[in-house]
């Protein structure tokens, strides 16, 4: 399909507007993981019921987002991107007032809150990077799509800080902060992207389920590898934050600020070495492949010697090598996943990925919660099982030249590929 030309000369104001539409979904989970212990207390919740506002959080944005991809190619990003980013924010204005209403009810009302904020999420760093991807091109789309990531990663980075701030006020003070942060990303969408008019017959809706079909027949065996290394990447991030602030409460009784500022290392570590990975893997596979293992390799390793540590110093300074591990993983699996499939595939394939990376964020905390009841020990152990198992699926699965090949559409053939 030939790409018709932009309308718009992008200004900065533009670049703000898409780099803004990132940073809702990083705060949907992370800014709540700090009060999730008070949230538990107020309300007489079990560790489950309350990591619960996290999974329904996910699970519902992880359903959306192939749904909104499809919808934004068949109208455009900024009619499904204004409507998710008022879904998101009216999600926390409920959530935020149920409490003050209703402490019968307010636990219900806040799952279905953040129900509507989970298919808002759905249309927000997705579609932002198709956004960049539509608005700007060459070199300014990579300058583009990098601030994208960066405004993403600094929102992973601030949100345990800000939840553990507006919890000295009350614990649900954190969901009204998210009608505050979308209401002047939704202004800056609505005045300054001015998109392209569609031109041509879009694609229905069939035929991008067909198109689904086809890629997993043809490209199956590896992506699966790597979808499933996503979304446990994710699975243990949000699982130990999730541990980790149980712990940090309830043994060490630390809250506020500092509780927040403590969450914020490991994924601040996380943020830095993707941003770095992104920059040195260029488009060699090989060093992609690598990198992953040695990623998954760090996890095994930090998770697995978890289990002798008690300390809160020193369990920190081996969790970090975890972070560190995430951080090599991420970017060259996006790379690997968005390189080598066709561009009239590539929205299907990474759509996909994108739901099954959100629902990686979902199973965490509840999983750890019913570890953490389970045996310590065998939570950390079964977490380095699984990084270790996810890399012999790499490892066997993944076949790379060193160059990024060409495309079949690109080579007329059915070539050897992955």
């Amino acid at each position: 399909m030939s790409e018709p030309k932009s309308e718009q000369k992008p200004t900065g104001w533009t670049i703000l507007a898409v780099s803004s539409v990132s940073l809702i979904m990083t705060l949907g989970n992370s800014m709540l993981i700090p009060i999730l212990p008070q949230m538990r207390s107020a309300l007489e919740l079990t560790q489950f019921q309350v990591s619960l506002t996290i999974t329904v959080f996910s699970v519902v944005g992880a359903i959306f987002i192939p749904l909104l991809g499809y919808l934004s190619d068949r109208f455009s990003r900024k009619a499904v991107i204004i409507p998710a980013l008022s879904f998101y924010a009216a999600g926390g204005l409920l959530a935020g007032l149920a409490p003050l209403f209703s402490t019968q009810h307010a636990y219900a009302w806040i799952l279905v809150g953040r129900i509507l904020q989970g298919m808002g999420a759905a249309g927000t760093t997705p579609l932002a990077m198709a956004l960049a991807g539509d608005l700007f091109k060459g070199g300014k789309a990579s300058k583009v799509l990098g601030l994208v990531e960066a405004s993403n990663g600094m929102g992973k980075v601030l949100s345990p800080i800000i939840g553990s701030s507006l919890a000295i006020l009350t614990w649900y003070a954190a969901f009204f902060a998210y009608p505050l942060v979308s209401l002047p990303s939704l202004i800056l969408i609505w005045l300054f992207v001015k998109e392209n008019k569609k031109q041509e017959k879009p694609l229905p809706f069939s035929q991008y389920l067909r198109g689904l079909l086809t890629v997993y027949k043809e490209e199956g065996r590896w992506l699966f590898s790597c979808y499933l290394t996503g979304a446990v990447c994710l699975f243990t991030l949000f699982g130990i934050l999730f541990y980790l602030s149980e712990v940090l409460e309830k043994t060490y009784k630390i809250n506020g600020v500092l509780k927040g500022g403590i969450l914020a290392i490991p994924l601040l570590v996380m943020c830095t070495t993707a941003f770095l990975t992104g920059l040195v893997i260029k488009k060699d596979h090989r060093r992609m492949k690598k990198l992953i293992l040695l990623g998954l390799m760090l996890m095994t390793v930090s998770f697995a010697s978890l289990v002798l540590i008690t300390n809160l110093y020193a369990f920190i300074g081996v969790l970090l090598l975890s972070s560190l591990g995430t951080g090599l993983v991420l970017p060259c699996l996006n790379s690997l996943i968005t390189g080598v499939v066709s561009q009239s595939r590539r929205g299907f394939v990474t759509s996909l990925y994108g739901s099954i990376r959100f629902l990686g964020v979902a199973l965490g905390p509840p999983a750890f919660g019913w570890l953490m009841d389970w045996s310590r020990t065998g939570m950390f152990l079964v977490t380095a099982a699984l990084a270790f198992f996810t890399a012999l699926l790499i490892l066997r699965t993944v076949q790379v030249e060193k160059e990024e090949p060409l495309h079949r559409e690109d080579r007329g053939e059915r070539g050897k590929n992955r």
